[in-house]
């Protein structure tokens, strides 16, 4: 199908920041989609299957809406990551949440419904694929229920299991052994609160992280707890952190279920409490797929090859074992 639009009105500035440096962001919705675009001036040609020329279309009209001012690689990945819904900026209805980040809303239907079980939800669990936005959205939930005074305090834990290498001993007290772990979330709270803040708030206690081992023995009333890679944890580490969940508490765990790194031998906390506690009314599950990675576009392709290869795989072992 070859679909042909003209933008009007003709504004060259526009027109230029709308295709990008050397037609940039052209070939990125090209590759994205996969179709053709080809321009001459202000009249474009679209070429690809209808369903796919039509979202370029819907996705350069967008981004023309915004080519007042050059548009960054990262607005055309998240247009094209996100539906239709998802580029307009304050009149579908979407959540927005109180943090340093004004931009920062739901980029998919999947993460509009994570969010809103996260609001409507006591315990959410986030299931998917690395680039997402698990753990980020759960963390700006947290920052937002903090700056509303919704929550007193913020806990954040991992289990601390290294991704398929030994690092061996770490030098250090026992905050810098557990630090590289626990990395990423202090990076999530940089980007939403800003360091003086998160400093600030380390000091009066608003925020906590720790690795899963030190929860066991607490309760935790009005705080929003996350746990992050919860694809780390045992059956018996996931009963407790849950049993944790004290007054006035909302709870997020978030993990992938395809980049376990427990030995071979061992259950998965995260896919036991899945299909143990699906049918518990208060819980709600959110499961991502490629389609909702906001990262580079090319990590939705990542994360497909490897599925694909997960499953040829999984079919070759069960057509041996009979």
């Amino acid at each position: 199908m070859i679909l042909r639009h003209t933008f009007t009105p003709h504004n060259n500035t526009r027109l230029s920041n709308l295709c990008g440096p050397m037609d940039e962001h052209l070939r990125t919705v090209e590759t994205g989609l996969q179709v053709s675009v080809a321009h001459r001036h202000e009249q474009f040609k679209i070429d690809g299957h209808k369903k796919n020329a039509e979202r370029a279309l819907e996705v350069l009209q967008a981004l023309y809406e915004l080519a007042d001012r050059p548009i960054r690689d990262e607005t055309v990945q998240l247009m094209l990551a996100g539906d239709s819904a998802s580029l307009s900026e304050d009149e579908d209805g979407t959540q927005r949440l109180h943090t340093r980040r004004a931009d920062l809303k739901a980029r998919t239907p999947n993460q509009s419904v994570y969010l809103e079980n996260i609001a409507t939800h006591d315990i959410t669990f986030g299931i998917g694929p690395a680039g997402t936005g698990k753990t980020y959205l759960a963390v700006a939930c947290a920052v937002d229920a903090l700056e509303r005074s919704a929550v007193q305090r913020i806990v954040l834990t991992r289990p601390a299991v290294e991704a398929g290498e030994r690092l061996g001993f770490l030098p250090g007290d026992l905050t810098q052994k557990v630090d590289p772990y626990l990395r990423p979330l202090y990076d999530a709270l940089y980007d939403l609160m800003g360091f003086d803040r998160v400093v600030k708030a380390f000091e009066r206690n608003q925020l906590e992280i720790a690795p899963l081992a030190f929860m066991r023995g607490r309760t935790l009333n009005n705080a929003f707890v996350i746990l992050d890679e919860a694809q780390n944890t045992t059956p018996e580490q996931m009963k407790m952190f849950l049993t944790r969940i004290g007054f006035g508490a909302r709870c997020v765990v978030t993990g992938d279920i395809s980049q376990i790194d427990l030995p071979k031998e061992a259950t998965s906390g995260l896919i036991d409490a899945e299909r143990v506690l699906k049918r518990v009314k208060g819980i709600a599950f959110t499961r991502f797929t490629s389609a909702d990675v906001v990262r580079h576009p090319l990590v939705a392709r990542i994360v497909d090859a490897y599925d694909a290869q997960r499953k040829t795989s999984s079919a070759v072992s069960t057509t041996r074992s009979r």
